[in-house]
């Protein structure tokens, strides 16, 4: 029974017995009354889970943090420090909090007072804590790229779906007004026929050499690493010991796959919310890409990837475009970017390049108003926000696995492209290759034990 389920039984209960009305006022427990609030527990506490998840999310007044788990406890006791002091100056109460480290996250899902949990860890660890989350039937918000493969995200999706827990993807494009309005106008035909999408999405460079070093005494490594390959440890392939600045497994293929995933699912999410493939995707992919031929860190550089649908459209993705979408119809384009917006100080944003959130190549065009009987999307203002009443209503949140898992699928078969010079025909349904055995084996990854997906008890 979910804690705030037992708390309300029980305080309705106990009232009765002593005489009180059975129903209790919200006047006499208030908005903070434990039984409003959604405990939840953080799972890495790294860069993003302090410059957005947690913020993000702790400031709305149903949302309550009892703990947090990492792999390095500095960062778990800098986050613990971070959510009592949030608590501490929103209460005028020193000891309001005393919010619990987990040094293993698997603790952390037993305990049956804490209802969801906010999964901000590096793209390897994302599928496997989230498929256990659910299994113990708590509910998520997990960071993009929602896996590391498409076999992973595959067996997340299942659980989610067997479990009926929600899970918000952090896709918050959806959750930025000038998205919606572009991919609604585009639905609506105020371009006409949507033949192309450009996306500029960014490359990473390449990297310094780097000598193993001594893994830190605060840092399990062996769990850092999970089910990828056991290397030597380097800093600058973990994360900065001091500080939360931009970390160097983004730019280490055991770990993700560079932009492709890691701003790819972003604006591959946002653009098929325009062209309206949320739930299916590309029937041929083919790349062109630049790796680097020294160096620790090993992701694409420069790339140039097309897709081509079923229904015609043809989407092409470059560094050499500016960093958003672009819609081109038959009567005219949409561009819509993020703008000057950053989740963290370190993105890699060109705010001169990407400073215009929203043009189109006539300005009417935006000022189309959408009828009564015209296509209306899901419309939020916080993505976090939306998760946490989503929890509360047990609707579908406005990224919810299915179509999370499908934006980045895209994302993982480019990647898969750019290392073979040759076009590829892929089934979205079926989700493989068609009559190529070499690229349908990097639909998966060999897993480490007792790390990874394959282990998970379903």
């Amino acid at each position: 029974m979910k804690r705030r389920k037992f708390i309300n039984r029980t305080t309705m209960g106990t009232a009765a017995m002593v005489g009180f009305p059975s129903i209790v006022p919200a006047s006499v427990l208030g908005k903070d009354a434990p039984s409003n609030k959604i405990n939840i527990g953080q799972i890495g506490c790294g860069r993003i889970a302090r410059s957005h998840d947690i913020y993000d999310t702790i400031r709305f007044d149903e949302a309550r943090f009892v703990a947090v788990s990492d792999v390095d406890s500095k960062r778990a006791e800098d986050a613990k420090g971070l959510v009592d002091d949030f608590y501490k100056k929103k209460t005028g109460k020193d000891n309001y909090m005393d919010t619990k480290i987990y040094d293993d996250y698997k603790d952390m899902l037993t305990n049956k007072d804490i209802d969801a949990v906010v999964i901000s860890t590096p793209d390897h660890w994302h599928s496997q804590p989230a498929m256990e989350a659910a299994l113990a039937g708590k509910d998520i918000y997990l960071q993009k790229p929602t896996s590391l493969t498409v076999r992973e995200g595959q067996q997340l999706r299942d659980v989610v779906q067997n479990t009926g827990v929600i899970l918000q993807v952090g896709t918050q494009q959806r959750a930025m007004a000038q998205f919606r309005r572009a991919a609604e106008l585009v639905r609506n035909g105020r371009i006409g026929k949507v033949h192309t999408v450009k996306i500029g999405l960014p490359g990473d460079p390449a990297g310094p050499e780097a000598e193993p070093m001594p893994v830190p005494p605060n840092l399990d490594f062996d769990m850092w690493l999970g089910s990828t390959p056991e290397v030597p440890y380097t800093e600058i392939g973990v994360h900065p010991q001091e500080g939360y600045s931009r970390p160097g497994w983004l730019r280490i293929r055991n770990y993700g796959a560079g932009m492709i995933t890691g701003w790819g699912q972003h604006h591959y999410d946002s653009a098929a919310w325009g062209m309206d493939t949320e739930l299916t995707g590309p029937i041929s992919v083919e790349a062109l890409a630049e790796f680097p031929k020294s160096g620790l860190w090993n992701v694409h550089g420069d790339f140039f990837v097309k897709h081509q649908y079923e229904n015609g459209m043809t989407v092409y993705t470059s560094g050499g475009y500016p960093n958003g979408v672009k819609y081109i119809g038959d009567d005219g384009w949409i561009f819509v970017s993020r703008g000057d917006y950053q989740a963290s100080a370190t993105d890699p944003v060109d705010n001169e390049k990407s400073s215009k959130a929203l043009n189109a190549s006539d300005p009417k065009i935006l000022d189309s108003v959408i009828g009564e009987n015209e296509t209306h999307l899901y419309k939020i203002d916080d993505q976090h926000g939306n998760w946490l009443e989503c929890i509360k209503t047990r609707k579908a949140p406005i990224s919810p696995i299915e179509k999370g898992h499908k934006a980045c699928v895209i994302c993982l078969i480019s990647d898969i492209a750019m290392q073979f010079p040759r076009r590829f025909e892929w089934d979205p349904d079926k989700e493989m290759f068609v009559n190529d055995d070499e690229a349908n084996a990097l639909l998966h990854r060999d897993q480490r034990k007792p790390y990874g997906t394959d282990y998970v008890k379903v």
